[in-house]
């Protein structure tokens, strides 16, 4: 098999779609002698932050040298990076070595009714476990998929877990109101386990706590158990603030993501390096804190890649993101007019992101559509919007020409889908751009 026929195969189970549940996944993992159970894990749900608290707590653990393993998605240069050894993705011999060895158990599942149909997520979730616990990795730190009570990744019993937002997202299948998504989120808390929140709707507090105390959970609020506050942006490099907890009272600390919720994320991330400590066997130290931090990147997450003019990259895929965005934008774009390059999935309700960026003042929005099963056409966009903003059916000729025709001191900021943003990526930086 070579490593194309490998990817070909995880992603032709796309086809059975999201469909929550662990039945499957648990049948599949058993086939594997259940090695979810043999290593150790942090779990991290949330509507928006997650890829970024797993990858600030990654450096701060790879400052104490720990072998540490990540699972994020979807991906944003390459599939590999979704499972990663300190930041070094998985070996396309060993993602081509766990496809053969998955590929027989799939069909003689898939022969049992009540285990049928496993998904890709399901499949790259088994392979991830399986290889981490191979490779015996100190810690695993594993985001969750959607939502959390009835995500695959919620077949472990962490250290310690985290939620790092909640937004109306993904409501077809997580609920229809603030309440109703917090309790899918806090599906991932288990008796007895930490739990840290991050910047939370009161009410989703409310019945998180809830399900945090019925498991008597020690629970962590962030502005409670531990704050921050942030003393300025970098220009386009990061930002500076300062951290309080019981332990710790930290000040100047760098964290090289931009944005104002980056704080909020590398918050989560130092109370959740706290929280480890002793069941790692290490000592908090602040200079960890301070040089981990400094080290965090995350692709697709107000990315500057190009200079001239200046382009950015942000996977805001849904309104809280947009919204962040948006505040963040306001900020950097100082006076600059900005290029807004726009697309989204089918599943998500556009017209609130769009309004939001029409809220920015010397914005000119393009929507635009790209080559994946779910994305957006330009005739599903709203008639509404399609009077008030440009349109572009091909986005690779929309960039160029935007990069063409906008003026030097002009920002052009490319958002929206996650799987649109690595397209954009790939196209930028891997040469095609300039041909």
């Amino acid at each position: 098999m070579t490593y194309q026929e490998a990817l070909d195969w995880i992603h032709g189970r796309l086809a059975f779609g999201s469909r929550p549940g662990l039945q499957r996944v648990e049948a599949l993992l058993e086939k594997l002698d259940n090695p979810q159970h043999k290593i150790k894990t942090v779990h991290i749900a949330g509507t928006n932050g997650k890829g970024s608290t797993v990858t600030d707590l990654r450096c701060l653990l790879e400052e104490e040298n720990l072998k540490v393993g990540t699972y994020t998605s979807p991906f944003i240069t390459y599939f590999n990076e979704r499972i990663a050894i300190n930041n070094r993705p998985i070996p396309n011999d060993d993602l081509v070595r766990w496809v053969l060895l998955l590929q027989p158990l799939v069909v003689e599942l898939d022969a049992i009714e009540e285990v049928s149909g496993i998904t890709e997520f399901e499949i790259v979730t088994a392979l991830m476990f399986g290889y981490f616990a191979e490779q015996k990795v100190d810690i695993a730190i594993v985001e969750v998929g959607l939502g959390g009570l009835l995500d695959c990744t919620n077949v472990i019993t962490p250290l310690a877990a985290a939620i790092t937002t909640i937004g109306m997202d993904h409501m077809d299948i997580l609920g229809n109101t603030i309440e109703e998504i917090a309790f899918q989120k806090a599906g991932i808390i288990k008796n007895e386990v930490p739990v840290i929140l991050g910047e939370l709707p009161e009410s989703a507090v409310t019945v998180i706590t809830a399900e945090a105390d019925a498991k008597k959970s020690p629970i962590y609020k962030y502005g409670e158990a531990f704050s921050s506050s942030k003393h300025e942006s970098i220009a386009l490099v990061g930002e500076r603030f300062t951290y309080q907890s019981e332990q710790l009272d930290l000040a100047d600390i760098k964290v090289s993501l931009i944005g104002k919720h980056q704080v909020d994320n590398a918050s989560v991330a130092i109370k959740l390096y706290e929280i480890l400590a002793p069941l790692l066997g290490y000592t908090v130290s602040e200079k960890t804190i301070k040089s981990g931090l400094s080290q965090a990147h995350w692709s697709g997450r107000l990315e500057v890649v190009r200079k001239e003019p200046l382009i950015l990259l942000d996977g805001a895929h849904n309104e809280p993101a947009v919204r962040r965005l948006v505040e963040s934008l306001a900020t950097i774009a100082s006076g600059k007019k900005i290029h807004v390059m726009f697309a989204s999935l089918s599943t998500k309700a556009c017209q609130p992101m769009i309004e939001l960026f029409q809220s920015l003042p010397n914005v000119e929005l393009t929507v635009t559509t790209f080559d994946y099963p779910k994305a957006r056409s330009i005739e599903e966009y709203p008639t509404s919007v399609l009077r008030d903003v440009k349109s572009e059916s091909n986005w690779q000729d929309g960039l160029l020409n935007l990069t063409e025709s906008c003026q030097k001191d002009d920002m052009i900021v490319v958002t929206g889908s996650l799987y649109f943003i690595s397209q954009v990526r790939a196209f930028i930086l891997g040469g095609k751009f300039y041909e």
